[in-house]
């Protein structure tokens, strides 16, 4: 698992500096400043789910199946949620803004990277759904806890890049 954060983080880096170095350079279309607006509730969602995912793993280390799928259960609503809210804000970008990822540089870089991101929270959201699976079925118990840990590691870090992709598009980048 740490080689693949290695290698999703320069993947991520690459991304990341690509939308820095082209911020301002789009002569025409929407601007970031015209039509961002940093998404809070569902930033707070994302990030609240780090938690959760913690208190998962701690339960069914403890042994305690139950509670390990209240606090599971309660990580995919909450990482849902945030999907949801990119879904709700590139809609309302699309249709009353004007932004694509073709409109201009701006577009292409802000779908890129955020759409990177997205992607890895749909990834993270299907391997959740899948262990969510043997949870219904039964199947999970403390001796599953160390690979569990492997994929709340994944999930920190996808929430860890959200925290970098924030602050470079809703804060530096308006």
């Amino acid at each position: 698992m740490w080689c693949l954060i290695a290698a999703e983080s320069a993947i991520f880096t690459i991304f990341l500096v690509a939308y820095i170095f082209y911020i301002g350079k789009s002569q025409a279309g929407p601007q970031p400043v015209n039509v961002l607006h940093a998404p809070i509730f569902y930033t707070f969602c994302l990030l609240a789910s780090s938690l959760t995912i913690h208190l998962a793993v701690r339960r069914i280390a403890a042994g305690e199946v139950a509670a390990f799928g209240r606090w599971w259960l309660a990580t995919i609503l909450l990482g849902g949620t945030f999907l949801f809210g990119t879904a709700r804000e590139w809609k309302h970008l699309i249709s009353v803004d004007g932004l694509t990822i073709s409109t201009n540089l701006f577009g292409t870089t802000y779908y890129s990277l955020v759409g990177l991101h997205a992607f890895h929270v749909t990834m993270g959201l299907v391997a959740l759904t899948i262990v969510a699976t043997f949870y219904f079925a039964g199947r999970l118990g403390r001796e599953h806890s160390e690979r569990l840990e492997v994929l709340s590691m994944y999930w920190h870090f996808v929430d860890g890049v959200w925290v970098v992709v924030f602050t470079v598009v809703y804060v530096i980048g308006v």
